[in-house]
């Protein structure tokens, strides 16, 4: 090899060594830049124009995220506690499959999108809890983004498939405050479940209520059982738990969360299913042998729904 080749081959390696120091540098730069965190602001919500045509005039392009949250919540509300009109109930459907949520991977929802999101899905809580429980095929049926909300008792309903409903319900959950709102809205519900069982029914009419109750508190545990291994998270959400405005239906329950320790909430949580269950079986059922078949399979069911989501 003459000095001359050998020359031109070491400057042929040199830029090609630096070729690919700028190609891994321009890859680290745009990681550093841009994949933290891709997300549109306010996940696309207030750009998407689906969500402004349903949601309507409250929601304006460029509005921040704050403003958009409390449309959110305005327009979907229901003018009396469980009435909700078809709009109302096509409005939530249209944002939880709005483009910035729907089948979203790994999804992260705005900071201050999620309390108001919470506070609208636990405003139709109704649907939240067969939704959890995936138990009623109307909402499996009737799920897809084209498909209408559907009136019965007197409000609409809607649908969404599990996985998206799924993921927002977890990224929701991020916050605190905004898990707090959803497991009261859910505790409420099943209250109101138990208390409608009539006082003559038998089989599954009588089993199904606080078994399908442990399932839909088990799945929304195995939903938040990331976060609820964080100490601070679990700190802020039993303040919001025990600080909550009292309601007739969650007092007791939240009362016996006022002594549990930080490190025990997530034990008492889990535990939930069957917290709720005993006494209402205790006062229904004399005999102690089926008592203790049912409690057990209440406590199998919370088990089953958190295996579900954590496994």
């Amino acid at each position: 090899m003459t000095g001359k080749t050998a020359r031109r081959t070491v400057l042929v390696k040199m830029w090609s060594l630096l070729a690919v120091c700028l190609t891994l540098l321009g890859g680290l730069v745009a990681w550093l830049g841009f994949g933290r965190d891709t997300a549109a602001p306010c996940n696309g919500l207030a750009e998407d124009e689906h969500v402004r045509t349903s949601v309507g005039a409250g929601v304006q392009a460029g509005m921040n995220c704050a403003a958009l949250g409390r449309a959110l919540v305005k327009a979907t509300a229901a003018s009396e506690p469980g009435k909700h009109s078809q709009a109302q109930a096509r409005a939530v459907k249209d944002v939880l499959y709005s483009p910035g949520l729907g089948y979203t991977e790994n999804l992260r929802i705005d900071p201050a999108l999620r309390v108001p999101l919470a506070t609208v899905l636990a405003d139709y809580a109704g649907d939240f809890h067969e939704m959890l429980a995936g138990l009623d095929s109307q909402y499996v049926i009737k799920g897809d983004p084209d498909d209408d909300p559907w009136e019965s008792s007197g409000t609409y309903h809607l649908a969404v498939g599990h996985l998206v409903f799924r993921n927002v319900v977890r990224a929701v959950s991020r916050d605190p405050q905004a898990y707090a709102i959803l497991r009261l809205a859910e505790t409420r519900y099943a209250a109101q479940l138990l208390a409608a069982v009539p006082g003559d029914a038998t089989g599954a009419a009588f089993s199904l209520p606080p078994t399908e109750n442990a399932r839909t508190l088990g799945i929304l545990d195995g939903l938040t059982d990331r976060y609820a291994r964080d100490q601070a998270w679990r700190t802020a959400v039993l303040d919001h738990l025990v600080h909550a405005p009292a309601d007739p239906l969650t007092a007791a329950w939240v009362h016996g969360l006022k002594d549990t320790p930080q490190d025990g909430l997530t034990d008492r949580l889990r535990a939930q299913g069957i917290d709720m269950a005993r006494p209402w079986i205790q006062a229904r059922i004399t005999d102690e042998p089926t008592r203790q078949v049912l409690l057990a399979e209440v406590e199998t069911s919370a088990l089953s729904g958190f295996k579900e989501i954590t496994h």
